[in-house]
């Protein structure tokens, strides 16, 4: 009875100097053991809210510039509802160690076993606490704070690239259907020339040297066709297989509204996060340097002991060591120079080509118009007699393959916006992700 009196005495003398401590960790001294008491809403929403950041908030804030009811949005829904994202299990498992680096101030409990003796053992509870650690136990929670911001800012990479990849196969789907609807037109004009040409040969008007050319063009339009049409089915094969249900009914595409302005790019997003990591991890080391002083109360009558020192040992070499850590959140920061210059420099030129595009897309539909008026003039110049088969031939392959030029031309553009796009995180909604 006297030694369980003694332990419970020295029990409540340790949490009496834990109390009163405040344990030095960066936490405010009001709320810090203003309530012991920790099933209280307040430190319970302190542990939930561990992890919260201004990097996260803007992450949410970030609305997707795919039209509400478009093709676009229509692929994006069901290819977001079909993702694994392995990155959203790192990013819970990364909240949870905020969750439990947010409570390291708090004492810890665990068993100790001795030998007294070569026959005997002692097995006891240790009840230790940090009463300093030089900045030690905040900087771990700042380190898993960013740690949760990088997790965040790499699920939303993650998903802007999945709907990125998503896009360019319905657009290469899209692309390579108008192109087959093109060329399947254009078929059927060619089949026609060919049997005109034919019935020329048969009746002795016409050389066999000229039915041969026309076959060979037909030859290879054909060919192009089925190229054109089996990209399409492989396209929309692999974008069903990303989906939770298939997408065979959706067509058209829709030019994107973006200012490269309007959003961080998402790569400069995630530097400054791994910075902060990064210092957070720098800070961690310096404390190391610092005295430690901490505190542990043993039951069995171990008694309360306290112990001064650093965590890392100091040397010859710690100079040296001290300016490689300051060294590392310098670089840091560079980085994040590095990384906005990087994005500033690929926005300015995807914007600078979406522009080109624009502008090579106006040239080309105005040369398929006259393209097209010079096929009809020399259709009815045929019809009229005035004309050779061969040369109506000839103006209607340069027709086709001006055609097919605005088609690709059109998709580049659409491609280029959905490029930058997927740079500045805006492809999916950052409160869905």
């Amino acid at each position: 009875m006297g030694q369980n009196l003694l332990g419970l005495r020295a029990t409540s003398a340790f949490l009496t100097v834990i109390l009163m401590s405040g344990c030095g960790s960066g936490l405010p001294e009001v709320s810090r053991f203003k309530a012991v008491d920790l099933d209280t809403p307040a430190v319970q929403k302190r542990g939930r809210d561990a992890a919260n950041s201004l990097v996260i908030a803007t992450l949410q804030a970030r609305r997707s510039v795919l039209p509400r009811g478009s093709a676009f949005e229509r692929v994006a829904t069901p290819v977001l509802a079909a993702n694994a994202r392995a990155a959203e299990s790192e990013l819970r498992s990364a909240r949870l160690r905020a969750e439990a680096q947010s409570k390291n101030w708090l004492p810890t409990l665990g068993p100790s076993v001795s030998l007294t003796s070569l026959s005997d053992a002692v097995a006891s509870l240790v009840l230790d606490t940090v009463l300093y650690s030089g900045g030690r136990k905040k900087a771990e929670r700042a380190f898993a704070k960013s740690d949760v911001e990088v997790a965040a800012v790499n699920l939303s990479i993650d998903t802007n690239a999945r709907v990125h990849t998503a896009l360019m196969l319905y657009l290469r789907g899209q692309e390579a259907r108008e192109t087959a609807a093109m060329l399947g037109y254009a078929l059927e004009d060619m089949k026609r020339f060919e049997w005109i040409m034919t019935e020329r040969v048969k009746g002795g008007v016409s050389d066999m040297s000229d039915l041969n050319v026309i076959r060979h063009k037909l030859a290879k339009m054909q060919a192009q066709f089925s190229a054109e049409s089996e990209t399409a089915l492989a396209s929309l094969a692999e974008l069903n297989a990303m989906s939770v249900r298939q997408l065979d009914d959706v067509e058209g595409i829709t030019q994107l509204a973006l200012d490269r302005h309007g959003a961080q790019p998402l790569d400069v997003v995630l530097s400054e996060a791994e910075k902060g990591r990064s210092i957070a991890n720098a800070q961690i080391d310096r404390a190391g340097y610092l005295p430690t002083v901490s505190a542990s109360l043993a039951t069995g009558g171990g008694g309360l002991r306290g112990t001064i020192a650093p965590s890392n040992p100091i040397g010859i070499g710690m100079g040296a060591s001290l300016e490689a850590i300051k060294a590392t959140e310098e670089a840091a920061g560079r980085r994040v120079a590095q990384s906005q210059e990087e994005a500033n420099r690929r926005l300015a030129k995807q914007e600078a080509e979406a522009r080109a595009l624009s502008r090579q897309l106006l040239e080309a539909q105005a040369l398929t118009g006259g393209a097209k008026a010079n096929l009809d003039l020399f259709q009815s110049q045929y019809d009229a007699g005035q004309r050779q088969v061969m040369d109506v031939v000839g103006v209607y392959e340069t027709y086709a393959a001006q055609a097919e030029a605005e088609i690709a031309l059109k998709y580049d553009l659409v491609r280029s916006r959905l490029d930058m796009a997927k740079d500045l995180g805006l492809l999916a909604d950052g409160s869905k992700i």
